[in-house]
């Protein structure tokens, strides 16, 4: 049996298959986009949850590009589904759209694509947050956090936040302490904790 860190590894060149046959970057960068990728494969942390994030400004902000953007990665014969939300008026100021990819062995890709006003609150913070992870994390920490993401039972909803922060700030290293801080740190929304 691999190593936890063979797994995510493995992993991670999955994701990156995605993004290089669906040419997510290119169909965005098409209208003058700028995309970032954010979330568990950017800071080494993806394992068992097939979830790509993205997080993409224009200027100026034009909902026609945001459709034309994503109409051509709906030309994908892997795309099995996409939805889309309209926030532009919520405090987020974005337009949020997920587009569900099944890979060569059939398996279902999740790719958030967060096209977000460049005078929203979030404008570049999860890019931060990202690069903040990336500086602290330690060969352990990165281990405890992978082995707890691989442990959280597939019907168990967490936020990889919470379990960064738990490991990282609190030196949380195993599920089962995992659950007993979470209990103790409920979190509801978007979590704006940054190491």
């Amino acid at each position: 049996m691999c190593n936890i860190f063979d797994a995510a590894k493995q992993m991670q060149e999955k994701a990156w298959s995605v993004i290089e046959e669906t040419s997510v970057v290119n169909h965005w960068s098409s209208i003058g986009a700028t995309i970032n990728l954010v979330g568990s494969l950017k800071t080494g942390l993806l394992i068992n949850n097939r979830d790509i994030d993205f997080h993409i400004y224009t200027s100026p902000f034009k909902l026609s590009d945001s459709f034309l953007a994503m109409s051509k990665l709906a030309e994908s014969k892997r795309i099995k589904s996409v939805s889309y939300s309209n926030l532009l008026e919520s405090e987020d100021k974005c337009i949020e759209w997920h587009a569900i990819y099944e890979d060569q062995d059939g398996d279902s890709w999740k790719m958030d694509m967060i096209h977000i006003l460049n005078e929203s609150p979030f404008a570049g913070y999860f890019e931060n947050v990202a690069d903040r992870i990336l500086k602290v994390l330690t060969p352990e920490t990165r281990k405890a956090i992978l082995r707890i993401k691989n442990a959280v039972p597939d019907d168990r909803e967490v936020m990889s936040i919470q379990i960064y922060k738990a490991v990282i700030e609190d030196g949380i290293r195993d599920l089962d302490s995992f659950w007993r801080w979470e209990k103790k740190n409920p979190s509801e929304g978007i979590i704006t904790w940054v190491p």
